[in-house]
């Protein structure tokens, strides 16, 4: 709980905006996406008054990239996953009460506000700064248009955040750096941009990471973070892909990081209260969350645990409202990880259209890389269907029936597993499944949050 209980306290569950350069995949419902719905409706079913919120990402620069190798238009390409997200979305019966859409007229005017008033404020100063070009096709290097090995562990790494060990990447940070799309060497360059100096607010900072919910590695990751000291990180870049600025911003385009903290501040703030329209009206919806958990992947805890912070902080939102982080590590396809860019996965609609989704929800949120990666298998899959179907459908044979007395504690012990201290839907399962396969039709809540079939 965040300080006193509001007259009318609400609780926010958010999950990633996913960014739109290929349609959702089963790695992305077994995380956070599922995860977030199956904890909303749990939460609802305890009397909890609940908004989830989500939306879309589509600045990063992995999204024009995409378009332009495969030699498409990039505003027919962002419509097309946008709408195969969304079918993802109603197919695996995934709510959500806000959906922020760069691609409507709101969205990019409202992230202009508020980066103007960060810089007005002098919470995000224009000052010089060297930046990295490409030194053969001028790409300034971020995001996909930068490539190397992170300096922290040596993995392969991208401009942001490195997957592997979530340490924060740049070109002074890592090794043998290059450009993404051509290879060719950095070059630096001076530029007049807006930077967070993350170190200011090393204070706020620490104390909400002290009272917050987080699993081991993302207080690791913090550890470290802090130890090398906070990064400063320039808030807006000149480059080709992202939202324009405007007035002391003219010329440059917000980092597409910085959009998606903002985005989610506005999102859970209009959720609360949708008349707010401004920093002072978000900065009192905020105000009214008692409960706020971010759902998401190991590969994003620098952005939720950190930078998300940092930049509320720096906006004035006061006390952070964050209650924790639901984290699940990485599920990966036949031993290597789950990829849009690499065209790696089990793409969810696909599986969606073929599978009954009471199923499919059962399955991932069993096989869920909660505590440590798992494998994703077509072999594994298929017994668990057949297994559990005729659990759903009331056609298995009952060969020991339950006892109510330990009915009565499954039913308790997977209830509360789908709590958000302490998560986990995989046990939340297996509580489900002993009380069907022993006769036990009257399963609370517990079935219907797991498949989606109620609880709304």
């Amino acid at each position: 709980m965040n300080g006193p209980a509001h007259p009318d306290p609400v609780t926010v569950f958010t999950f990633p905006q996913p960014t739109a350069n290929g349609p959702l995949h089963v790695g992305h419902l077994s995380g956070p996406y599922l995860a977030a719905d199956i904890a909303a409706r749990a939460a609802r079913s305890r009397g909890e008054r609940v908004v989830v919120t989500t939306g879309l990402d589509v600045h990063q620069n992995y999204v024009l990239t995409r378009a332009e190798r495969e030699g498409v238009e990039v505003g027919v390409m962002l419509a097309d996953f946008r709408a195969d997200i969304k079918e993802t979305y109603e197919r695996s019966r995934i709510g959500y009460d806000r959906f922020s859409d760069p691609l409507e007229d709101d969205h990019a005017p409202i992230i202009r506000q508020l980066m103007n008033e960060l810089v007005a404020s002098g919470a995000a100063p224009l000052r010089g700064v060297t930046l990295h070009a490409c030194a053969d096709c001028s790409r300034t290097l971020h995001e996909s248009y930068l490539a190397g090995l992170c300096g922290g562990c040596q993995a392969p790494a991208s401009g942001g955040a490195c997957e592997q060990c979530g340490g924060f990447t740049y070109v002074d940070s890592m090794v043998d750096p290059v450009c993404g799309r051509c290879g060719g060497e950095p070059r630096p360059f001076q530029a007049v941009v807006p930077v967070l100096r993350m170190e200011d607010h090393r204070a706020t900072l620490t104390d909400l990471w002290l009272k917050a919910d987080l699993p081991p590695a993302v207080r690791g990751l913090i550890d470290r973070q802090l130890a090398a000291g906070l990064p400063e990180i320039a808030l807006a870049y000149p480059t080709n892909w992202g939202i324009e600025g405007d007035g002391p911003l003219a010329g440059l385009r917000i980092g597409p990081y910085t959009e998606v903290a903002l985005t989610d501040l506005y999102n859970v703030a209009r959720a609360v209260d949708p008349t707010a329209t401004d920093l002072a009206g978000y900065r009192a919806a905020l105000g009214r969350v008692d409960q706020l958990w971010h759902f998401l992947g190991l590969d994003n805890a620098f952005w939720y645990a950190l930078y998300w912070q940092a930049i509320w902080a720096a906006a004035g939102i006061d006390p952070l409202p964050l209650s924790g982080l639901v984290v699940n590590e990485f599920y990966t396809l036949d031993g290597l990880k789950f990829s849009t860019s690499r065209n790696h996965a089990v793409w969810a609609n696909e599986l969606l259209r073929d599978e009954d989704p009471a199923l499919v929800r059962l399955f991932l949120a069993w096989d869920r890389p909660d505590r440590y990666q798992s494998d994703f298998t077509w072999k594994t899959f298929r017994a668990f269907a057949e297994r559990v179907g005729p659990m759903l459908d009331g056609t298995h044979t009952i060969t020991d029936a339950l006892h109510p007395a330990l009915a009565e504690v499954e039913l308790a012990r997977g209830e509360d597993a789908l709590r958000p201290s302490g998560f986990d839907p995989s046990l939340a399962v297996r509580s489900l499944l002993s009380l069907l396969a022993g006769g036990v039709r009257e399963t609370g809540s517990l079935r219907a949050a797991l498949t989606g079939t109620g609880g709304e």
